[in-house]
C-alpha cells in the first residue's frame, strides 16, 4: 500500500513539475499547482505515522471505525450504569478505562494474567488518576462556594510570603 502510494505522489509530482516548466499556466492551473504542492508538502509530513494502521494488526483503518469503538464503549458504559450520559468515571478515568475496554474485547484477560502487573506501575498510574480527581475536587469545590474556595487561596499564598 505504501509503494503504491508513493508511486501516485510521484507522478503528481511528476506533473506539477512539468506543468510549471510549460507554457503559461491559467488561474486554474494555478490554484490546481498550489493544491498540489500543498497537498504534498502536508502527505510529506505526516508520512512517518501514515501507514501505522497497515504495520499493526487489529488497528481501525479509518476514524470512522475509531469512532464505532468509542461509540460501543459509551453504549456499554450507559447499559452498565444505566445513565443517559458519560459517567464522570469515564471522564476522569478515560485513557484507563478505554484501553482495558478495548483490549478485553480484543482478548479477554485471566486473573493469572492480573496477578503479573507490576506493583509499582499500578501505583503510578493511581497516582496519576488521583491528580486528575484532585483537579476536579477543587474545580468543584470553587463552583459550589467560590468565596470560601479564594479566601483559603489567599490564606496559602500568605503564607508562603511570609519569611519562616
Amino acid at each position: 500500500m505504501q509503494a503504491q502510494y508513493q508511486a501516485l505522489l510521484m507522478s503528481l509530482c511528476a506533473a506539477l513539475l512539468a506543468s510549471l516548466s510549460t507554457a503559461p499556466i491559467t488561474s486554474a492551473g494555478a490554484a490546481i499547482c498550489k493544491w498540489a504542492s500543498h497537498f504534498l508538502k502536508i502527505t510529506q509530513s505526516y508520512w512517518a505515522g501514515l501507514f501505522h494502521c497497515y504495520d499493526v494488526a487489529g488497528l481501525p483503518r479509518t476514524n470512522n471505525d475509531m469512532e464505532h469503538l468509542f461509540g460501543r464503549l459509551r453504549h456499554q458504559e450507559r447499559r452498565i450504569t444505566g445513565r443517559k450520559v458519560a459517567t464522570p468515571g469515564l471522564i476522569i478515568r478515560g485513557p484507563v478505562r478505554v484501553l482495558s475496554a478495548l483490549l478485553s474485547w480484543l482478548q479477554p484477560v485471566s486473573a493469572a494474567q492480573l496477578g503479573q502487573v507490576d506493583p509499582a506501575v499500578w501505583r503510578e498510574e493511581r497516582r496519576q488518576l488521583g491528580k486528575l480527581r484532585q483537579a476536579r475536587v477543587l474545580q468543584r469545590r470553587f463552583r459550589q462556594h467560590p468565596q470560601r474556595y479564594l479566601a483559603t487561596l489567599e490564606e496559602r499564598l500568605v503564607k508562603l510570603s511570609l519569611p519562616p
